[in-house]
């Protein structure tokens, strides 16, 4: 056997021994646009449900501290959760709350979104007067300034009182005061995450109807028809979120 034979025979036998490449794993799941949406036309009690699935686990321990009349919970089956429901007119004040430090899951919060002194503008948005002190001034500031502070101090309180990994959902609309463009949720976000939060969604809620409003000279800003839900993680800057 020549040498050029021989070299070719063994080049043949170590290609038949050399071990097979791996098949590449084939991707898990399926199509689909059945999916929750950052956006959307729709209500409140639409869009949480969605949220609590993808943020909440089944039995969790969750304080919504604005419970009001419990709009968010109309399409949740509350069975689901331990659900501790409590509003400032029960006694149970947002920035105040009567929870052990680190003791709750998930913490809902939906205040009032603008403060009017001497309840002279805004009609309906009179629940912030009705809910704190009856419009007197309890806090330092007014105006816009005033549900920043409730949302801020309500935040420390919030994350007093959540576990490691707990989740903050918060509700929240922009406005104009005074002329001047205020983007409460971009103001919300800034504070929170100093306290140690992370962002980790927001869910904006279109109205299905058109906002009026009564009187108008000349129209300077556009009209605020949508709001926020804001998901907040109570966790360090360099975990990711994996679901529930």
């Amino acid at each position: 056997m020549s040498a050029d034979r021989a070299s070719r025979g063994e080049a043949a036998r170590l290609e038949w021994e050399a071990p097979s490449k791996p098949r590449r794993k084939s991707p898990q799941g399926a199509a689909t646009n059945d999916l929750v949406f950052s956006a959307s036309r729709a209500t409140n009690d639409e869009v949480f449900p969605q949220i609590l699935e993808l943020y909440v686990a089944p039995g969790a321990k969750i304080a919504d501290v604005t419970y009001g009349k419990g709009v968010f919970w109309k399409r949740v089956d509350r069975r689901r959760y331990d659900l501790k429901a409590t509003d400032l007119k029960d006694g149970v004040d947002a920035r105040d709350l009567p929870y052990g430090e680190g003791s709750l899951d998930c913490v809902v919060f939906d205040p009032p979104y603008m403060h009017t002194p001497g309840g002279t503008a805004h009609v309906d948005h009179q629940n912030y007067e009705a809910y704190y002190s009856n419009n007197k001034a309890l806090s330092r500031s007014k105006y816009h300034e005033a549900v920043l502070d409730l949302y801020f101090d309500a935040a420390k309180e919030a994350y007093r009182v959540l576990k490691k990994g707990g989740i903050y959902i918060v509700k929240c609309q922009d406005e104009v005061c005074a002329n001047r463009q205020r983007l409460t949720h971009v103001e919300i976000i800034n504070f929170v995450e100093k306290l140690g939060f992370v962002t980790e969604d927001l869910f904006v809620v279109v109205r299905r109807n058109n906002p009026g409003v009564s009187r108008v000279l000349k129209q300077v800003h556009a009209r605020k028809n949508h709001s926020y839900f804001l998901v907040f993680w109570k966790a360090s800057a360099a975990q990711r979120w994996k679901g529930v």
